[in-house]
């Protein structure tokens, strides 16, 4: 699909001609929905049928995304943008970084020292009807959110365990036609909007080092996806301390 509109066109990473995806959107029959529908079509698929975890780079095809039936936030939502952009939906992407404290307890303990203190994040911007919505919501999958839920049932409040938000128990996840957040609460600097992921990621990128970079895609990633099937199957991993994005991020967590 060739379009004179920016937040609808195809892309290095927005790979929605890749036969995977053309498949996929021919096989749900997306494309002959109603616009809120289809929306909300494709956004619960990528919700819950990719699941969450870490792939080996942030700047990857949609269609790798989709090979590897998870992600997380910024692959996830290239998915997303590929998908609902497949289905003639314009999309941008909103940057930004988070504290590492969201993901403390998924990070294994003997690493998370080394982690940066900022962790990129980003998640999409849809046009509706009646607007542009903010959807964030489809980070994390039903099962591995519920294990959260269950563990942290006295709080609404956990930053940690890739959740950073003050409404636990019922947070804005659901497609409704509205924003929908899982990790707004973390939020250190805000990059502004993007046209497509590929703008971002040229002047944006997570790096740890080249080191780093190679211990995170060969062992500490895959460790950090065995810890989240872990929760997943509803065990939780100990972490030794829960941050708080807007405090000291050494208060201590009574469940940890």
């Amino acid at each position: 699909m060739n379009s004179a509109d920016p937040h609808l066109a195809k892309t290095r990473l927005l790979d929605f001609d890749a036969p995977s995806i053309v498949k996929l959107i021919e096989e749900r029959g997306w494309a002959d929905l109603p616009r809120y529908t289809r929306i909300g079509a494709i956004y619960d698929f990528v919700r819950n049928e990719i699941v969450f975890g870490y792939n080996r780079a942030d700047d990857i095809p949609a269609s790798e995304v989709l090979a590897d039936g998870y992600g997380q936030c910024n692959t996830k939502g290239t998915l997303l943008m590929a998908l609902l952009r497949g289905v003639g939906i314009c999309n941008r992407l909103h940057g930004f970084t988070i504290h590492k404290a969201l993901q403390r307890g998924v990070v294994p303990e003997l690493v998370y020292p080394l982690a940066p203190s900022e962790i990129l994040h980003s998640w999409v911007e849809v046009e509706t009807d009646e607007g542009w919505v903010n959807l964030e919501g489809f980070i994390l999958d039903t099962s591995f959110l519920q294990t959260l839920q269950q563990e942290f049932s006295y709080t609404d409040s956990l930053c940690g365990y890739g959740v950073g938000t003050e409404c636990l128990s019922a947070p804005p996840v659901a497609w409704t036609g509205h924003d929908t957040y899982i990790q707004d609460n973390g939020i250190v600097h805000d990059f502004g909007t993007f046209e497509a992921p590929d703008e971002f990621y040229s002047e944006h990128c997570q790096s740890f080092g080249f080191v780093r970079d190679l211990l995170y895609r060969h062992v500490v990633r895959h460790w950090m996806n065995a810890r989240v099937r872990a929760i997943r199957r509803g065990t939780l991993p100990r972490a030794s301390r829960l941050g708080r994005p807007n405090h000291s991020h050494e208060e201590t967590n009574s469940a940890a």
